[in-house]
């Protein structure tokens, strides 16, 4: 991503799913979106989302927002 586009948002979408020991294909299914574009979610890649997803998914992961998307240091 050119660095006129980078957000400084990190989605830890990867790593939580990992520490709950669940696919992206379980989560897809649990909040009724898409594989790909959880997956463009998951590689920072996503360039919004609706707040109804992020509110899925967090319940899906029994997280908060702050523990899926954090900011990362420029640099």
């Amino acid at each position: 991503m050119p660095a006129e586009e980078t957000t400084g948002i990190h989605c830890r979408l990867d790593e939580l799913l990992e520490q709950r020991g669940m696919t992206l294909t379980e989560l897809s299914k649990r909040v009724g979106v898409s594989l790909v574009n959880l997956s463009v979610l998951k590689n920072d890649r996503a360039k919004a989302i609706r707040f109804s997803t992020l509110a899925a998914v967090c319940t899906a992961l029994d997280c908060g927002v702050g523990d899926l998307l954090v900011t990362e240091p420029a640099g």
